[in-house]
């Protein structure tokens, strides 16, 4: 079962079904704060809660009308705010009949404490942990939705929140190994030294977990799972990089918000069409990794067979025009169609977006990056190859920095007299140098006019049997971390385990006092996958090109699974915007 299935499996079984009256003549409100209402939307459909008996789902931050003949199901984080709106449905009149509360993860005890002596508790009928915490992105791919993460984390003038944001996500974190059932190995990077504060949270939250549930880390290999917590100045060329995947390349240069792509329709009618970008569509999935160079001909070739198959041998349709007049000839394949007419039209507005200039920035970028051209000779003067597109007013601003600081990176620091240079020569204002000079605070070498910091850099290695396209020469370094992690190749200098839990398949916790066994049942454990898993985290930002190695490991290690995930995840506009509000106030941002 993939990330989101068994997220959405445990949601139903857990907190949906058992309200759900054998007769199906009940109906209930579905209550969810902002988290909790990403989480449920990711994986489950209106359809399936409608089948369930959910009348309407309502955002708990929001005014709501008094809803006396239904029951209440709250599925909320443990949060100040969440159990104050809570105890304020039942403080001055009855929201619902009565309440049945669904905490995502542990509750601490001064607010159960507040809830159980609040008027609301005699209106709570049940009251139960499911820990879950996290957003399933995709099937290996989790968010935990806290972008504040990148300014507590990596700037020291706004650490005063940290500590709390720390145990934040260290609970999330541990929420997402519950739900998969895993009990991993940890291991940190050390050369960032909040790693290890955080590697420490995470063991003492899950320690928390397999006392309530000793079958936690039970199945064949699951002993080897590891959890692996890498911070984002591990690899700060990724996120610069345009990436020329068809997932990557979209996110990067078409505008997509909350997965949705919007596009003209081909015809005389010229309608605008809405279309969410995720798992349930299959041609997606199947081309959302390739490289763009392909991606046209996949979706014209399977089109071509898909009609074909269909008894229209002979119509051929190539552009978005063709296939709005091919949609009207079978509209009893409008669906099928309809998918091939939104993939059709992201391939065409990337390649025009790559001939329109980004063919150029991608070979920079990629001598840049790399350090070779692409006859694998030695860059001996990167200044001299990135000049040109520095100084032509077409590149846009935040390409000219995204260059800039692939060239430092390179240099491994310049001085600040050198950048002031660099930055006259590219028009940079001022105010833009601070997302440069910030990306210092990731513990990269920017400025070195007192020194240059010691750094690790791994060495990368050679992929002699895999395609490389010389627009796309650069791997994300996430990749050689996760298979030499699987291959038990992983420097345990600069990635320890964290101490005594290399080991665990040992480790037999005593049952919960307070909870007991209500949230795993046998029969669940049986529907988790039996192999060992490498669960990432990456601190301030997962990419997608990181994202798409996950699944490249994957299938290239079996029976391993990896599953990365972030506090965010991020395109390269968005770590620059990151880069840009580093050192600024939180309330400016």
């Amino acid at each position: 079962m993939s990330l989101k299935q068994i997220v959405g499996s445990k949601l139903l079984d857990d907190v949906i079904r058992p309200l759900k009256k054998a007769d199906g003549k009940n109906w209930n409100a579905l209550v969810m704060d902002r988290l909790s209402m990403r989480m449920m939307s990711a994986c489950c459909k209106m359809h399936n809660l409608l089948d369930e008996g959910i009348t309407i789902v309502e955002d708990l931050t929001k005014r709501r009308e008094p809803l006396p003949t239904l029951e209440g199901i709250y599925l909320i984080a443990p949060t100040q705010e969440s159990v104050q709106q809570l105890i304020h449905d039942y403080s001055m009149r009855n929201q619902y009949k009565c309440a049945h509360v669904f905490f995502t993860e542990a509750c601490p005890d001064q607010l159960f404490n507040t809830l159980s002596k609040s008027a609301a508790a005699r209106h709570i009928k049940t009251l139960k942990e499911i820990n879950i915490a996290f957003t399933p992105y995709e099937s290996q791919v989790f968010t935990l939705d806290n972008p504040d993460t990148f300014f507590l984390y990596y700037n020291a003038q706004k650490q005063g929140g940290l500590t709390s944001n720390l145990e934040k996500i260290a609970e999330q974190i541990a929420t997402i190994c519950a739900t998969l059932g895993e009990y991993p190995s940890i291991r940190y990077r050390s050369d960032c030294e909040r790693n290890v504060e955080l590697a420490h949270l995470v063991e003492q939250k899950l320690d928390a977990y397999k006392a309530d549930d000793p079958t936690m880390g039970e199945g064949a290999d699951k002993g080897r799972s590891q959890l692996l917590i890498i911070d984002r100045g591990f690899d700060a060329i990724s996120p610069l990089l345009h990436e020329l995947t068809l997932q990557a390349m979209c996110y990067d240069l078409l505008g997509i918000e909350n997965d949705v792509y919007k596009y003209e329709t081909g015809g005389s009618e010229g309608m605008e069409k809405e279309v969410l970008l995720d798992e349930n569509d299959d041609l997606w999935c199947e081309l959302r990794h390739k490289h763009i160079a392909v991606v046209s001909n996949e979706v014209t070739k399977g089109l071509k067979k898909f009609s074909e198959t269909k008894a229209n041998k002979g119509m051929d349709a190539k552009s978005i025009k063709d296939l709005s007049l091919l949609i009207k000839k079978m509209p009893q394949h409008k669906q099928e169609l309809n998918k091939f007419s939104t993939h059709l039209s992201l391939a065409e507005e990337c390649m025009n977006q790559y001939k329109s200039g980004i063919d150029k920035l991608c070979k920079v970028e990629q001598d840049l990056s790399t350090q070779v051209d692409v006859d694998g000779e030695r860059v001996k003067d990167a200044m001299k190859i990135m000049v040109p597109l520095l100084i032509d007013p077409a590149v846009k601003v935040e390409d000219r920095l995204r260059l800039i600081l692939l060239y430092i990176i390179g240099k491994n620091g310049i001085t600040e007299d050198n950048l002031n240079k660099v930055l006259q020569h590219a028009n940079i204002s001022h105010a833009d140098k601070e997302t440069i000079v910030n990306a210092g605070l990731l513990g990269l070498n920017i400025l070195i006019d007192n020194g240059r910091k010691k750094t690790w850099n791994p060495t990368r290695k050679e992929r002699p049997n895999e395609q490389v396209y010389q627009s796309s020469r650069w791997v994300p370094i996430v990749k050689d971390i996760m298979e030499d992690a699987i291959d038990d190749k992983l420097d345990q200098k600069h990635f320890p385990f964290v101490a005594g839990r290399q080991f665990n398949s040992g480790f037999r916790a005593p049952t919960s006092a307070r909870y007991g066994q209500w949230h795993k049942e046998r029969g669940q454990q049986s529907q988790m996958r039996s192999g060992p898993r490498l669960i990432v985290y990456i601190v301030g930002g997962a990419t997608f090109s990181e994202m798409r190695a996950a699944y490249e490991v994957s299938a290239a290690k079996r029976p391993w699974e990896v599953v990365i995930g972030s506090d965010q995840i991020i395109t390269p506009n968005q770590f620059l915007g990151n880069l840009r509000n580093l050192n600024k106030p939180r309330d400016q941002l």
